[in-house]
């Protein structure tokens, strides 16, 4: 059976529920971000557009292109309510939603007895009769088509992409609307001649894994349509973390250690609520000239509290011979796990799965208000 897909994506989310709040900043620029003269765009409208801003631009950029644009802070507790509301929308249609950011999820509507358009109608019906703002949705098999069509007649759109539109339609779009190919990837494939998926078409597979590596098996498939990556209702954390661009570049090690203090609270808390334990910690920073340096440590045993996580960032830092002033510094840690162990048995590894599994079906039950999911032994105890 082919997948019916769906992906939804808020229209200049931010900025939107900016003008919804406030009419008197319909119809015109607006731009969300930081405010400082080390901020960046997150998010403008489409009036702001028009002027050549987008999101992650140089904020006094911006002001530059815009002038007369309306700039506001981030208003992140008001954007999550927002959100909140609309996800509710998205899990009364059906359980299997996979949420890439605030403002953006995939659904498998495979198994609802709905055509998918329909489907996709009423979620632009109710996100607007609930939030008064527009969301493009795209329909195809698969997730990379599903986006691709979602982006595709922006704002507040609907488009379709079926198997026999491929790979007619992609051959005109640049390599850079392929899932997996960013900027610096477009460059390499722009110096050889390559700027379309046409021309891209024209690659073997062979090529595409030299300048790729396994990604180029992916890429190599998807421009022909194939795309078996599926939508998955609990995304694994692979990591966490926060940073941030400070107001004056320094090379004072102090300051810098009061910033990662302040992150290592941040990002317990974050490990706390997700029930997730980490091992490695890496400490991240940008210099002057804009250049990015990591340091990682990897220690024996789990942690998950600040103090802990605190140390190892502290002394990664303290090691760290600074050539340069740092304009950005930041903290994050991987090698996530939801127990902590010191060595995994084939025991362990198996408790580990029941955790994730017992874990979904928590989450499908609290997302649709019923319990329809039970573990086994909940199913025994029923049967007696």
């Amino acid at each position: 059976m082919k997948r019916k897909i769906i992906h939804v994506d808020m229209d200049a989310f931010f900025a939107s529920i900016e003008q919804q709040d406030n009419p008197e900043y319909r119809g015109k620029p607006v731009i969300v971000g930081g405010l400082s003269g080390r901020g960046v765009v997150s998010t403008c409208s489409y009036e702001a557009r028009k002027y050549g801003i987008h999101s992650a631009m140089p904020m006094y950029m911006a002001k530059k292109l815009c002038p007369q644009g309306i700039f506001l802070p981030v208003r992140r507790k008001r954007y999550e309510e927002v959100s909140e509301q609309i996800f509710k929308i998205l899990y009364d249609i059906t359980p299997f939603v996979e949420p890439v950011s605030i403002d953006e999820a995939y659904l498998d509507v495979t198994h609802v007895d709905k055509n998918p358009e329909d489907i996709a109608l009423e979620i632009k019906k109710r996100v607007k009769d609930a939030t008064g703002l527009t969301v493009s949705v795209g329909i195809s098999y698969n997730k990379f088509l599903a986006k691709l069509a979602s982006d595709w007649n922006k704002p507040d759109g609907l488009m379709v992409i079926t198997e026999d539109m491929v790979p007619e339609i992609l051959k005109p779009l640049p390599v850079t609307k392929v899932h997996g190919i960013g900027e610096k990837s477009a460059e390499k494939l722009r110096s050889i001649g390559i700027d379309t998926v046409e021309d891209l078409l024209k690659l073997p597979q062979e090529n595409l894994i030299e300048l790729f590596g396994k990604t180029g098996v992916e890429i190599y498939n998807r421009i022909r349509g194939i795309d078996e990556r599926p939508v998955e209702t609990m995304r694994e954390i692979k990591s966490i973390g926060k940073e941030k661009t400070l107001e004056k570049d320094t090379k004072n090690k102090e300051l810098l250690i009061q910033h990662l203090k302040e992150f290592s609270e941040i990002v317990s808390e974050e490990l706390i609520k997700e029930r997730l334990y980490c091992r490695t910690v890496t400490v991240k920073i940008k210099t002057a000239d804009f250049a990015v340096h990591t340091k990682s440590k990897t220690v024996d045993k789990y942690i998950r509290f600040s103090e802990d996580i605190y140390e190892v960032a502290k002394g990664i830092l303290e090691e760290w011979k600074l050539e340069q002033y740092v304009r950005l510094i930041g903290l994050s840690v991987s090698n996530l796990s939801p127990v902590k162990y010191e060595q995994l048995s084939f025991l362990d590894k198996r408790l580990v799965k029941v955790i994730k599994a017992g874990n979904l079906a928590e989450e499908i039950n609290k997302r649709i208000g019923k319990k329809i999911i039970k573990k086994g032994s909940e199913l025994l105890k029923d049967n007696k």
